[in-house]
C-alpha cells in the first residue's frame, strides 16, 4: 500500500490510501474534501471509498463533498451509523473491509466516543485508528470509560511490535510534555520527546508511529490498571504544561 499524509484543520491528519496492484484508493477520516481531492487528482488516484473511525464531524466532514465528487463508497461504525449519515455500510468487530486485494478487520475501541473503530492491516503491519491511540498519548474519554480506555490499550499493545498507527492528528508534542511529568524517570519519554520537538520546530509530522514505540514511551498503554488510566487521563486534561 502506498500511504499519504494529508494535513487537514489545525492538527488533523488525513489519509489516503492506494492499492496499486487493484489501483483503488481510499480515504481515511476525511475531515474535509478539498485537499483529499487535489492530492488525488495530482497523483491520478481515484477515490473509492471512505473509511470513518468515528462519527466526529473533524473525521467525517469531508464525506458527504467526496462522496458526491467521486461516487465513493462510505464505510464506518455500525454503532454510531445514526450519526454519519453518508454511510453505505456498517461494520463491527471481526469484520472484513477490502481495499482491492488487501483486507482489514475491524476492532472495536470504543470509549473517545462510544462506538469507535479502527481498521487493521495485518499484512501490512498497519492499524488506522483514529482518535483512541495517539503517539505518545490517547483520545478523551467523551462517551466511555477508563475501562474501555484501558482495555483498548492492553489489546492495541499486544499488535506486532513494528505495527505502523495512523492516528489522526498532531498531538505528539503536548503529549510528550505530559509523558515527561506522568514518568519522569522514564529516559525513553526524555529522549522521544526531544526527537519530536526537534521534528515540530523543523515544521515535520511524528506520525505514523509504532507500536514497540507506544509500549515505551506512552503512559496511557503503560497504565497498569483502569484506575491509574483514569487518573492520568484526567491530569492530561487538566495539564497546561
Amino acid at each position: 500500500m502506498e500511504i499519504v499524509r494529508i494535513p487537514a484543520l489545525s492538527d488533523n491528519y488525513i489519509w489516503l490510501v492506494h492499492e496499486p496492484v487493484s489501483g483503488e484508493t481510499m480515504v481515511v477520516d476525511p475531515a474535509e474534501s478539498a485537499p483529499v481531492l487535489a492530492e488525488a487528482e495530482r497523483r491520478g488516484w481515484r477515490i473509492a471509498q471512505i473509511w470513518n473511525t468515528h462519527w466526529h464531524p473533524d473525521h467525517t466532514g469531508g464525506n458527504a463533498a467526496i462522496k458526491a465528487a467521486t461516487g465513493a463508497r462510505v464505510t464506518g461504525p455500525a454503532a454510531e451509523a445514526a450519526r454519519i449519515p453518508t454511510l453505505d455500510r456498517t461494520v463491527g468487530e471481526g469484520d472484513t473491509v477490502r481495499l482491492g486485494a488487501i483486507a482489514a478487520t475491524i476492532l472495536e475501541v470504543p470509549a473517545h466516543t462510544a462506538g469507535h473503530i479502527a481498521y487493521h492491516f495485518a499484512s501490512e503491519h498497519a492499524l488506522f485508528i483514529g482518535d483512541t491511540l495517539f503517539a505518545m498519548g490517547c483520545g478523551r474519554l467523551f462517551e466511555g470509560t477508563a475501562a474501555q480506555m484501558h482495555a483498548n490499550m492492553n489489546r492495541l499493545s499486544t499488535l506486532p511490535p513494528d505495527t505502523r498507527v495512523y492516528c489522526a492528528h498532531e498531538y505528539t508534542l503536548a503529549n510528550g510534555r505530559f509523558a515527561v511529568t506522568a514518568e519522569p524517570d522514564n529516559a525513553a519519554i526524555a529522549d522521544r520527546l526531544a526527537a519530536v520537538a526537534a521534528a515540530r520546530a523543523a515544521g515535520e509530522a511524528t506520525v505514523p508511529t509504532t507500536i514497540a514505540l507506544e509500549r515505551d514511551t506512552n503512559p496511557f498503554m503503560r497504565a497498569p490498571s483502569a484506575e491509574a488510566l483514569a487518573a492520568l487521563r484526567l491530569a492530561k486534561d487538566n495539564f497546561r504544561g
